[in-house]
C-alpha cells in the first residue's frame, strides 16, 4: 500500500481521548445559555464558549449542537451564546471568560447568503431565528463575533469554524463587495480556523489547549488554517505563483516529500490579477483529497496563511458516535416562538455527509469534501425510533432520510489506494468513474428497514436525487417511487445546454431523460401520479442568452413552469466563482496566454433576462423577452402558437415589473397542470 493510502486511515479515533477532568459534571439537559443555567449544573465557568448566528437547537442537524455535544462528550463544559446583540461586547460576557477558547461560527448558513439574494437585495426573514425574523445576525458574522469576543476578553483564544469561515480560509472573491478579500483569519484576528467537517480537528485542538495552552505548534493537525511569518526550515516549497509557467504546484517524482508545501499566488497577486486568482482556485481544488493533499500557504502582506491538509473523514463508527450523542432534539426552552428551520427538519434523519459530484457552483466540495461519510443502519434506525418515541408532534412520517445527496449512501471508490491517489474533481463527470461503486443495494435495504419500524407510516426522500447515479439502479428508482415519494421528487439537471453544463460539471440532459423514463414507468406500474421537479440555474458562468432561450423552449415543450427562480450566486471559493470573477476556467490548466476563457453573466440587465427566460410563462416578463428575442434574431418565437415562446399580446396591467422587480401581482395565466415548484436553487447534487 502506498504512503497516501496509509495516511487515509491514520487518524486518531474520535472517542479515544482521555476525558477532560470536568466530565464529572455529567450531561447537561441543554448546553447552558445563561449564568443561571451554569449554576444549576454546578459550574463556576465554561471551558469552551460557542458563539453562533443561529438560534440554539439541540439537534444533530445543527452544527453548533453537534460541536457542543461532542466537546461535552470529551469532558469539557460547553456554553452557548446564540444570536447575541453584536453592537457591543456585553452579550459576549454573559457566560464569563472561557477557560480554553471561544468557538465562533455564523451558523448553518453563510451570513451573507442568509441575508442577501443573488441580486444583492435584502432578505427579510431568517429560518434559523425564532419567528423567522430577519436581522438577528450581522453581515460577515464570523468577523463581527470574533471582534466582540476579543473586546470582551482580550486574552481569550478565538477559533473560527463553520461554513462561513471554511469558505473564506484563503484569499477569496467576495460577491457582495465585488472584490477579492484576504483570508477571514486576518480580518477576524482569530488564532485558528478549522475548515471542513471539524470534529476531528476540534477534539484534538481542544485537548491540546487544555494541556499546554495556545503557545504550541498545531501544524500536524489536519483541517486547520493559521498564520506564520514564513515557511519553517525543513519544508520544501512547490510554487504555483508564476502563472507564466505551466507548473501548478506539481513536484518532480524525485522531489516528493512529506514536508512539501504548495505556495499559492499571494493575496496581493490574486487581488489584482484575475488569472492568478483562477490559478489559486485550481490548485486549491486539486489539493482536496485527504489521501494525497499537501499543505498550502499564501502570502498576505508580511504574513503567510498556512492550511494543513484536509481532515481525514470520519469512519462509520465515528459517525455513529457523533449522531448518537445525547441531543435534547429540541430548541432551547428559552425560545417562545417557532423556529422555521427546526419545524422543517424535526422529523428528518441525516444518513451521510459529503458529495463526490463536484458541481463547480456548490460549496459542499470545499466544506464537506467528496468522500462519503455514512452512518450504520443501526444508528439510523435507532434515531428514527427516537424521533417516534420522543419528538413532539410526530405523526408517523419521517420527512426526509438523506443528506447533501439522497442516493450516495455508502457509495465509494472500489479501491482505497486508487481513491487515495485520485485528483479528479468529480467521480461522476464527465462520466461516472469506472472505479466508483454505484450499487444502491445498501440504501434500498435501509429504506425497507426504516419503513418497517413499528409506528412509522412513511419515510420520505426530500433530499435531491443524483439522477445519473440512480439510472444505474432501476431497482432503486422503483423503490423510491413506490414507497418514498410524496407526489413530487426534486432533481437538479441545472441546464439543458452543453456550454453551461460543461462549466457546472453536470451531465447532459440525456441523463435526465433516462431517469424520467424510469421514474414515469415506475409511477405508472405503481398506479401513482407523481411528477419530477427539475431545478435550473440562471446566469451561471458560460451561459449565453441563446442557452437560456433554448432552456426556456425545453421547459415549455415539457410543460414546466417554475413559480420562483434564482439566478446564480457566486459563493466564496467555488470553482464557478473563480470563473465568474476571473473570466477563466480553473477546470483546465491556467497559464498566462493559454488559459481557457469563460464569459460571465454579470450585468444586472442580463442576469434578469436569464431569470426571465426561466419564467417565460409570466406576463410580467414578456416585454423584456420579446425585446431580447428580436435582438437575437428570433422574432419567430413570438406569437400565439405552441411552438412560440411568448405571445405578441400583453394582458392589461402587466409587463411593467419584470423579473427581479415583481409587484406581487399574480400571473394572468394558470399554472402548469404538472406542478408548481417551491423554488430553484443555486447549488445541489
Amino acid at each position: 500500500m502506498t504512503k497516501a493510502a496509509e495516511t487515509r486511515g491514520a487518524a486518531k479515533p474520535l472517542f479515544s481521548y482521555r476525558k477532560h477532568w470536568a466530565h464529572r459534571f455529567g450531561v447537561a439537559p441543554f448546553l447552558p445559555m445563561s449564568r443561571a443555567e451554569m449554576e444549576t449544573l454546578g459550574w463556576d465557568s465554561c471551558d469552551i464558549i460557542l458563539v453562533t448566528g443561529d438560534a440554539y437547537i439541540d439537534h444533530p442537524s445543527f452544527g453548533m449542537a453537534i460541536i457542543g455535544r461532542l466537546l461535552e462528550a470529551q469532558g469539557f463544559r460547553v456554553g452557548i451564546i446564540a444570536q447575541p446583540d453584536w453592537r457591543d461586547a456585553s452579550a459576549f460576557r454573559a457566560l464569563g471568560k472561557p477557560n480554553l477558547f471561544f468557538g465562533v461560527t455564523s451558523g448553518n448558513m453563510d451570513s451573507m447568503v442568509n441575508r442577501y439574494t443573488s441580486d444583492r437585495r435584502l432578505r427579510h426573514n431568517d429560518s434559523y431565528t425564532p419567528g423567522g425574523e430577519g436581522g438577528k445576525r450581522p453581515d460577515r458574522s464570523v468577523i463581527v463575533y470574533a471582534q466582540r469576543c476579543r473586546e470582551a476578553f482580550s486574552d481569550a483564544p478565538i477559533l473560527l469554524g463553520g461554513i462561513e469561515a471554511s469558505l473564506r480560509r484563503i484569499a477569496h472573491y467576495d460577491y457582495w463587495s465585488d472584490k477579492v478579500r484576504r483570508s477571514i483569519l486576518f480580518d477576524a484576528k482569530a488564532d485558528l480556523l478549522l475548515y471542513g467537517n471539524a470534529e476531528r480537528a476540534l477534539v484534538e485542538v481542544a485537548h491540546r489547549i487544555a494541556k499546554r495552552g495556545m503557545a504550541q505548534d498545531f501544524s500536524d493537525v489536519r483541517g486547520l488554517a493559521f498564520t506564520r511569518d514564513a515557511t519553517p526550515e525543513g519544508w520544501l516549497e512547490a510554487s504555483a505563483e508564476d502563472i507564466d509557467e505551466p507548473d501548478e504546484g506539481r513536484m518532480r517524482k524525485d522531489a516528493q516529500s512529506e514536508t512539501v508545501v504548495i505556495r499559492l499566488p499571494a493575496f496581493e497577486q490574486v487581488a489584482n490579477d484575475p488569472e492568478s486568482y483562477a490559478r489559486a482556485s485550481r490548485v486549491l481544488h486539486r489539493e482536496s483529497n485527504p489521501g494525497n493533499a499537501r499543505p498550502l500557504t499564501q502570502r498576505h502582506g508580511t504574513r503567510d496563511i498556512w492550511l494543513t491538509a484536509p481532515p481525514i473523514p470520519l469512519t462509520m463508527a465515528e459517525m455513529d458516535g457523533v449522531y448518537d450523542l445525547p441531543f435534547a432534539r429540541a430548541p432551547h426552552p428559552s425560545y417562545t416562538q417557532a423556529i422555521p428551520a427546526w419545524e422543517m427538519i424535526r422529523h428528518s434523519v441525516t444518513i451521510m455527509r459529503g458529495c463526490f459530484g463536484g458541481c463547480s457552483f456548490c460549496s459542499i466540495t470545499e466544506h464537506e469534501g467528496r468522500i462519503i461519510q455514512s452512518r450504520s443502519e443501526d444508528s439510523i434506525l435507532k434515531e428514527i425510533e427516537t424521533i417516534r418515541d420522543k419528538t413532539e408532534g410526530f405523526t408517523g412520517i419521517i420527512s426526509d432520510i438523506g443528506g447533501p445527496t439522497a442516493n450516495m449512501y455508502r457509495l465509494a471508490c472500489k479501491d482505497r489506494e486508487t481513491e487515495a491517489l485520485c485528483r479528479r474533481p468529480s467521480c461522476v463527470y464527465p462520466d461516472i468513474c469506472k472505479n466508483l461503486e454505484t450499487s444502491h443495494d445498501a440504501l434500498i435495504q435501509l429504506y425497507r428497514k426504516a419503513r418497517a419500524l413499528p409506528g412509522v407510516k412513511k419515510v420520505m426522500v426530500a433530499s435531491g436525487v443524483r439522477y445519473d447515479l440512480a439510472v444505474k439502479s432501476p431497482a432503486y428508482v422503483r423503490e423510491l417511487v413506490e414507497h418514498h415519494v410524496g407526489g413530487y421528487l426534486k432533481i437538479a439537471p441545472e441546464h439543458t445546454e452543453s456550454g453551461p453544463l460543461s462549466k457546472m460539471m453536470k451531465p447532459g440532459i440525456g441523463s435526465y431523460d433516462r431517469f424520467k423514463r424510469l421514474f414515469d414507468a415506475a409511477a405508472q406500474a405503481a398506479k401513482k401520479q407523481y411528477f419530477l421537479i427539475p431545478y435550473f440555474i440562471a446566469a451561471h458562468p458560460g451561459t449565453s442568452d441563446e442557452d437560456m432561450m433554448n432552456l426556456a423552449l425545453w421547459l415549455k415543450k415539457n410543460g414546466y413552469r417554475a413559480d420562483q427562480v434564482q439566478t446564480y450566486l457566486p459563493s466564496p471559493m467555488a470553482l464557478s466563482t473563480a470563473m465568474y470573477h476571473s473570466g477563466f476556467n480553473p477546470l483546465k490548466p491556467v497559464r498566462r496566454g493559454a488559459s481557457e476563457k469563460v464569459d460571465a453573466v454579470k450585468g444586472l440587465r442580463q442576469r434578469r433576462l436569464h431569470k426571465a427566460f426561466l419564467r417565460y410563462h409570466d406576463p410580467e416578463n414578456w416585454p423584456v423577452l420579446r425585446e431580447a428575442l428580436k435582438a437575437m434574431g428570433r422574432a419567430d418565437l413570438i406569437g400565439p402558437g405552441k411552438h412560440h415562446l411568448v405571445p405578441g399580446w400583453q394582458p392589461a396591467g402587466t409587463g411593467k415589473a419584470g423579473e427581479g422587480r415583481r409587484t406581487g401581482q399574480k400571473s394572468a395565466r394558470p399554472q402548469s397542470r404538472e406542478f408548481r415548484t417551491n423554488g430553484l436553487r443555486s447549488r445541489g447534487p
